[in-house]
């Protein structure tokens, strides 16, 4: 019994621990759900699917399993608007289902196929129903948005939980709508451009400075150059009004009829990519600090060309081969492949003068905090498509499947 009061302080202790970022705690109501179901019900209306496949294998049922919170610091979220992102879809077909199954079940315990009833949707916003007890920095009936890891039951149902540290209070200025186009694609971008470009709000802005051994000159430091392929998408629409809200000058290439929308956003520059020069625009500009990639495959053999050499140019791809080698090679091999690549590409680009860097998607509501301020301040706005009813998310599957997005396709659950 000793032992166990123990352990549990210590879990209590550990997880207060992980939250201390917050900005401040909340006191602990002695009545913590919210409910507008039944107390009885026991299930939910979610979109599901039972194997990967083709868009036939989303199913709609009432009988999905409500939610229940298994750790302290999980809170449950009901849904009011949730979107489809390109991972959505990928995922749907069986997309990097070896290395997230081994995150959701990393001894191996389950059998195959146990994944299943899967839940799709990476974004949500709503309202906080229950919180679990740990949880310090939220309350039932608050308003929030979070960005849900993969490797966990999505947002296209009446209910979701999520980890506390995954969530973040909604910008105030924004609606349910408008704020589930923007977690996911907003910490993808967020990812590639500060945590692994190492871009913020004080390095981008060009300054005058005094030369302090000669103190009759002086230089400017320009602003931060930087282009952006796939800028029209949901990701490229955020990277391009976090960049210039940063005051960086943004080239963005994207095709001729997202031109208008681009430029709106704030982009300085624009270049078709159908135009059939674009090269040759590229190089008619000064060369870049850092570049965004959302497009892959054969770009990055010509557009690292037009980064700035050894000065600490950056080149941030966000499409990746690792889970990809994973569901080809399997796990070991899979990680080993990819370790290669990513090892020989990094040394190769290095010996070039310039920096070749992978980002990926991360979870954080310390970041979505930092996002909601630049919201709330109008520095950034939401870029929506495309608006479906709950009863349409098939449709909105096959819209973003097509490609060729002009920001996010949202699903109104409520």
């Amino acid at each position: 019994m000793e032992l166990l009061l123990k352990t549990c302080v210590l879990r209590r202790n550990a997880c207060t621990a992980v939250c201390f970022w917050r900005s401040h705690a909340v006191q602990k109501p002695s009545v913590k759900k919210i409910s507008t179901t039944s107390p009885r019900s026991t299930v939910m209306p979610a979109w599901v699917i039972d194997k990967y496949g083709k868009n036939e294998v989303l199913r709609f049922t009432q009988n999905m399993m409500i939610p229940v919170i298994h750790y302290p610091n999980e809170v449950i979220i009901k849904v009011h608007a949730a979107s489809v992102n390109p991972i959505d879809v990928n995922m749907r077909s069986g997309y990097g289902a070896t290395a997230l199954n081994m995150k959701r079940d990393p001894l191996h315990i389950k059998t195959k196929g146990e994944e299943f009833p899967l839940t799709l949707g990476r974004d949500v916003s709503g309202v906080v129903m229950e919180c679990g007890l740990d949880v310090r920095y939220f309350k039932p009936g608050d308003e929030v948005w979070a960005a849900v890891p993969p490797w966990k039951q999505g947002t296209l149902s009446e209910f979701v939980v999520v980890s506390g540290n995954e969530v973040s209070l909604k910008p105030k200025s924004l609606t349910h709508t408008q704020a589930a186009s923007l977690p996911y694609v907003a910490l993808t971008a967020w990812s590639a451009i500060h945590k692994v470009g190492g871009l913020n709000d004080k390095n981008c802005t060009g300054k005058r400075v005094q030369i302090p051994l000669t103190s009759k000159k002086s230089f400017t430091c320009e602003l931060r150059n930087v282009l952006i392929l796939g800028a029209s998408g949901g990701v490229g629409t955020f990277a391009i009004q976090v960049m210039k809200a940063w005051a960086a000058h943004v080239t963005a290439v994207c095709s001729q009829d997202a031109s208008e929308l681009v430029r709106k956003l704030g982009a300085d520059d624009v270049i078709d990519y159908r135009s059939g020069n674009m090269e040759e625009q590229l190089k008619s500009l000064k060369p870049f600090d850092f570049i965004l990639d959302n497009v892959g495959g054969s770009t990055e053999t010509w557009a690292l060309n037009f980064l700035k050499k050894w000065s600490g140019a950056t080149y941030v791809t966000l499409v990746t081969p690792f889970l990809l080698n994973m569901d080809r090679l399997g796990i070991a091999d899979g990680m080993l492949q990819t370790g290669v690549t990513m090892g020989s590409k990094t040394l190769k680009h290095f010996w070039q003068g310039v920096h070749y860097r992978w980002a990926f998607f991360m979870a954080s509501g310390l970041y979505l905090d930092d996002i909601a301020k630049l919201v709330d301040e109008g520095k950034i706005q939401p870029v929506i498509e495309k608006t479906f009813p709950f009863s349409k998310v098939p449709e909105a599957f096959l819209k973003v499947e097509r490609g060729h997005a002009r920001g996010k396709t949202v699903i109104n659950v409520i």
